[in-house]
């Protein structure tokens, strides 16, 4: 969605907890027909790098192919570790309960440091016209897309609401 496109809605709240939530579905479900089809316990790992591959044919062509957006403004993110780590549990327990409860845990929580060194530039505070604010905040305002108006973001909130106040889906 939208919170893995743009660098700028790459926040420390919704991202880090609605991106892997959504995006472990299909790790999930390789990994689990390659270990009864074949006993591979690569499945998570192999339906990562396939996603994220096309992910980056998707940001070259589209956002820099088209729109000339720099690619360091929407990179995606960084799946590698959690889909090891899903395959680790499974290859060691043998166990689909267990790699769901224990190595679900792990894929969420080495989501943010496994793509912090990407996002740790983008968070560097800078003042801009006596505001302060972050480098990511700045390339959303020097970047506007017209999907997302300025009026509809908060920026240095981090938190995406929309006009009641409400948190944007």
């Amino acid at each position: 969605g939208d919170w893995d496109f743009w660098s700028d809605w790459k926040d420390r709240r919704l991202w880090v907890t609605v991106t892997p939530i959504v995006l472990v579905t299909f790790p999930a479900a390789i990994q689990a027909w390659a270990w009864e089809k074949f006993r591979n316990p690569w499945g998570a790992t192999i339906a990562v790098l396939a996603l994220l591959f096309g992910e980056w044919v998707n940001r070259y062509f589209n956002f820099w192919g088209w729109t000339y957006f720099p690619i360091n403004f929407v990179f995606p993110a960084i799946l590698v570790p959690g889909a090891i780590l899903l395959d680790t549990f499974l290859l060691l327990s043998g166990s689909y309960l267990f790699t769901a409860i224990v190595g679900g845990m792990a894929w969420g929580l080495i989501f943010y440091p496994g793509n912090w060194p990407m996002i740790a530039p983008l968070h560097v505070p800078v003042e801009y016209n006596g505001m302060l604010m972050s480098v990511a905040d700045i390339q959303g305002y020097n970047y506007v897309r017209t999907g997302t108006p300025e009026y509809i973001r908060m920026v240095e909130k981090g938190t995406l609401r929309t006009f009641g106040k409400d948190v944007a889906p």
